[in-house]
């Protein structure tokens, strides 16, 4: 067994079954758990997902968020028992891995162009995606 295989095998217990699932660009809000002195509440954090890193249990995402016209960016490892869900309001059109160019801009330049994408809900099948136009007419 190398060395790979030995810490895949030792990290495995601590990976959560159902990661959340989400992408660059996704407006979040990511639950998580604060501790102050003997209690213990749900603080929900909401922002822009702009960057992903790392595997395994050391996979972290980046979350931005404007607070009173500054910026404000936290990070969260996916696999802690601390995030509690990742709650995806809103997806965007990106086509990057990092969105770090959001950090110099300002006001309405932040904005991401919104994704359509059709989720289907609790029970429901996925529908069926179609590929290529529609076609009309005989074709001749």
């Amino acid at each position: 067994m190398n060395r790979q295989e030995l810490l895949g095998e030792v990290e495995k217990p601590c990976l959560k079954e159902k990661p959340p699932r989400f992408e660059i660009g996704d407006t979040v809000d990511v639950h998580c758990r604060i501790l102050e002195g003997e209690k213990s509440r749900i603080q929900v954090f909401s922002g822009v997902v702009i960057a992903r890193s790392g595997s395994g249990t050391r996979e972290m995402f980046t979350v931005r968020r404007i607070v009173q016209g500054e910026g404000v960016e936290r990070k969260f490892p996916v696999h802690s028992p601390n995030v509690i869900d990742v709650v995806v309001k809103r997806s965007a059109v990106v086509r990057r891995a990092k969105l770090y160019f959001l950090r110099d801009r300002v006001g309405k330049a932040v904005r991401l162009k919104e994704r359509r994408v059709e989720r289907p809900q609790q029970g429901e099948t996925k529908p069926k995606r179609r590929r290529g136009r529609k076609r009309t007419g005989t074709g001749q």
